[in-house]
């Protein structure tokens, strides 16, 4: 049986000896072997690879050209230099950003933590109460638009101002003869009154005694009206009451500081005829007069 197994063994390793000294020829290759693929690389390669990237200078962004049609620029192209805009500072973002951590407020304390009211200084007395008081703002105070007697003769004489109707205060701010802004009415002023030689009618807020004596040499009568604020908008803009669908306000009565220095409440919407004076209105009129000039005297 030992013998047997040995023969066996001792032919099959002759055969194997004869194939490798004789080879048989392999056919030859339909198609051309494949390469290996891009991506097998080694690890000391991709290192190599990426340490020369990073060594390199970024390359600048190329600017793009400003297109302009002939000499003329695009208003879709322009924007300003480069490095005009600088960007905001981010504060609080991590130790390494250069602004992390306390963000430029410093280690404790109040201003750290918060903010304080302003004017507050720490418990000391404030500077708006260490300096002196200088003056002060009257809250009664009232401003007029000044206009004078010349430039309303001078519209009268362009057609702008029927001098036949009743000149209001809406009608010398729709032809010019004062500014965009009334505030708290107009003062009618003496310049230019010699050109004023017809009759004319006015309403205003106040008068000077040179334009009121000048108005009423012509003929003319000037009646002092009191219109607040929301009478104002009324008689120089109803339309915004249509627009709104509101009714027009009626006409307020003035203040009792006011009440001696005109003679009526104003009428709403914008009258076009004078009102004639009553016996009552003409002599507190004249008992105004004489106090303003034993004043002014």
């Amino acid at each position: 049986m030992w013998r047997r197994a040995s023969q066996l063994l001792l032919r099959t390793t002759a055969a194997a000896t004869r194939r490798l000294q004789h080879p048989l020829p392999l056919p030859p290759p339909s198609r051309p072997l494949p390469l290996a693929p891009t991506w097998v690389a080694s690890a000391s390669s991709y290192a190599t690879q990426a340490a020369a990237a990073a060594a390199a200078p970024a390359p600048a962004p190329a600017r793009k050209p400003l297109r302009t049609v002939g000499s003329l620029l695009r208003l879709n192209d322009l924007r300003d230099n480069p490095g005009a805009r600088k960007q905001k500072t981010r504060k609080g973002r991590g130790i390494g950003s250069g602004k992390g951590k306390t963000a430029g407020r410093g280690h404790k304390g109040q201003k750290a933590r918060g903010t304080a009211r302003f004017g507050f200084e720490g418990g000391q007395t404030p500077l708006r109460r260490r300096l002196p008081r200088r003056g002060f703002k009257n809250r009664f105070s009232l401003t007029f638009q000044p206009c004078g007697l010349g430039k309303i003769a001078k519209l009268i004489n362009a057609g702008k101002i029927d001098s036949s109707e009743l000149i209001t205060m809406k009608t010398l701010k729709e032809t010019g003869a004062i500014g965009k802004q009334i505030k708290d009415g107009i003062r009618l002023m003496g310049r230019g009154a010699e050109e004023i030689k017809w009759p004319i009618h006015l309403e205003v807020s106040r008068t000077t005694a040179r334009a009121k004596a000048a108005v009423e040499a012509a003929g003319g009568t000037v009646r002092l009206v009191y219109y607040n604020k929301l009478g104002f908008r009324a008689l120089l803009k109803p339309e915004w009451f249509e627009k709104k669908g509101r009714l027009l306000p009626k006409a307020a009565r003035p203040p009792p500081k006011q009440r001696d220095k005109v003679d009526s409440i104003g009428r709403l919407p914008a009258p076009t005829k004078p009102l004639p004076f009553t016996p009552e209105e003409l002599e507190f009129a004249a008992k105004r007069d004489t106090a303003r000039l034993s004043v002014t005297a």
